[in-house]
């Protein structure tokens, strides 16, 4: 079959380091396009914005939409408007309201809307799915632990209104748990603490609870130097399992590990897979869940002030 003419919209770290990658390497795809203010890609047409893009290119046919999240809905209702199927980085923008209104516009205009959780597709998520099955889970703890100015140097859009703060990478970890539990995910409490120049956390103590009463503690922090701290321990009757990496290994009570070969890539190689899936079969994939998970905690938190952010 023809590969899909895809284009990408905002070609900052992710988009470059991962989409692109993933993109080069799928023969379901060809790259055709990237678009923003700061798009530029050896030998692929670039554009200022994604009006400008579609009209040039208007036989480009899908969009990955790599932005900030606070402008992701907007973009992605004009690319639906214009009949284009529509990729959404995570997390998919502020509003839980926004992400299913786009779901509705997706299913009106006949085109496949697919919300990624890159998280999802870590190598050792499935063997945990396998693991939990026979077990009783007792609680569930989260470490998701990293160094902003590594990991999200510049990247100022985090700390303005609808960025996510620390919740731009601890949303994984709730992705993960929607993944593996079959359990809805209940918010209890919430510490955020937010510097004195942010409108979003640097760091969070979470409480939460699946619907059956099982206990989610959770601590996120983007003040942690050296190497990061990504893991998910489930506590149950058999014992302790932990996927560590976030989500690319997994140990057992025993001390034996199981760590398939894996890393960004490998899940958004992953991701364009199910992308390209859902496009053959013209369906789509919103799974809001992650994202109504950390609103309903937003409701319920107390925020604490910190010191100021500089980096």
């Amino acid at each position: 079959m023809r590969p899909v003419r895809i284009g990408i919209v905002g070609c900052g770290k992710i988009a470059r380091e991962a989409h692109v990658p993933a993109l080069s390497s799928d023969p379901a795809f060809e790259l055709a396009a990237v678009a923003g203010p700061h798009a530029g890609l050896p030998g692929v047409a670039t554009f200022p914005s994604l009006e400008v893009m579609l009209d040039a290119l208007p036989q480009l046919e899908a969009l990955a939409i790599c932005t900030p999240p606070q402008v992701r809905y907007e973009l992605a209702r004009v690319a639906l408007s214009r009949g284009k199927h529509v990729l959404l980085e995570k997390p998919p923008c502020p509003s839980v309201a926004a992400l299913e209104h786009l779901a509705s516009l997706a299913q009106a205009a006949g085109r496949t809307l697919y919300q990624s959780w890159h998280s999802q597709h870590a190598r050792a998520v499935p063997l945990a799915a396998r693991e939990l099955a026979g077990r009783r889970l007792q609680r569930v703890r989260i470490r998701w632990k990293e160094d902003v100015r590594q990991w999200h140097p510049g990247q100022h859009w985090l700390w303005e209104p609808g960025g996510f703060g620390v919740f731009d990478p601890g949303i994984n970890a709730l992705s993960i748990l929607t993944r593996l539990l079959e359990e809805p995910l209940l918010a209890r409490a919430a510490r955020l603490h937010v510097p004195a120049n942010c409108a979003t956390p640097i760091a969070a103590e979470l409480s939460l609870q699946t619907a059956s009463g099982v206990p989610i503690e959770a601590e996120l922090d983007f003040r942690t130097p050296g190497m990061p701290c990504w893991e998910i321990e489930f506590h149950s009757d058999r014992g302790v399992l932990t996927l560590a990496e976030g989500g690319a290994s997994l140990r057992r009570e025993s001390g034996d590990a199981v760590s398939p070969e894996a890393d960004l890539g490998g899940e958004y190689t992953a991701t364009y897979r199910r992308f390209a899936e859902l496009l053959a079969s013209g369906r789509s994939e919103v799974d809001s869940a992650p994202l109504r998970c950390v609103a309903d905690l937003h409701l319920l938190a107390t925020r604490i002030p910190t010191d100021a952010f500089t980096g």
